[in-house]
């Protein structure tokens, strides 16, 4: 696979791109392209095109736009993945690791247990950064889609969002180490499905989180006999999803 590079605009064949300052040190400085090598740019909206390096300079690097090809990577599930936030490289880890692994949405959630307090400033640039991760992630799996990752929420807050916009065909899921439920006895849903999974911080939810989280619709589901690690918890169960219902 050629490098591929996400520019957040319209792009048409023979189109003469700039690549941001990111991008251009990216190709520049640490893959070392040169003039008429081949790039894949994509937007986001789905496809990607074929192109090569125009010209490399100090000021700038320019690639030359070919062919558009409907290419789609997305796997047939809808995922989102509320995860509770957790210190710096826990958090950035779980982003990429699950955009890798196909969800499409993330929605980051503070609970009572959560290590990491943000707010204000400090979360709208703590979710700038998350996004970043999203599309870097893009660039090296493959994905022409780019998942969003919503505001920073406070756990009831955004479980009274999702008590209101529930479709009979959702499936929602608790990661929790002591239910009695595994995926494997749940029934397949719908091609239409929505799934929601939320998983705890490093100390888990208190109890009266866990019973807010079930008031709201979910299932308790349970990986296994071990306890996993927040930064393992919901990587292994959206690849146990994938596996069972998706496109793994």
């Amino acid at each position: 696979m050629h490098a591929r590079f996400y520019h957040p605009a319209e792009i048409s064949a023979g189109q003469l791109i700039e690549l941001s300052d990111a991008n251009q040190h990216h190709a520049a400085q640490v893959l070392r392209l040169k003039k008429g090598d081949a790039v894949t740019l994509f937007n986001g909206q789905g496809g990607e095109f074929s192109a090569h390096i125009d010209l490399v300079r100090k000021s700038g690097t320019t690639v030359l736009v070919g062919a558009y090809h409907d290419i789609d990577r997305e796997s047939p599930l809808l995922i989102e993945l509320a995860q509770a936030i957790c210190v710096n490289e826990k958090m950035d880890w779980i982003i990429q690791k699950a955009v890798e692994l196909g969800v499409t949405h993330i929605q980051p959630v503070s609970t009572a247990r959560s290590i990491v307090h943000l707010s204000g400033e400090r979360a709208s640039k703590r979710q700038q950064h998350w996004q970043k991760i999203v599309v870097s992630a893009c660039e090296q799996c493959g994905r022409n889609q780019v998942p969003q990752v919503s505001p920073l929420m406070a756990l009831p807050y955004w479980l009274s969002q999702k008590k209101t916009d529930k479709s009979p065909h959702d499936l929602r899921f608790m990661l929790s180490p002591v239910a009695t439920q595994s995926l494997h006895d749940i029934v397949k849903p719908a091609a239409n499905a929505h799934i929601t999974l939320v998983t705890g911080p490093e100390g888990g939810f208190t109890a009266e989180e866990e019973a807010a989280i079930l008031h709201s619709g979910f299932i308790p589901i349970r990986l296994g006999k071990r306890i996993l690690r927040t930064e393992s918890a919901a990587l292994a169960a959206i690849a146990a999803i994938q596996t069972l219902w998706g496109d793994f």
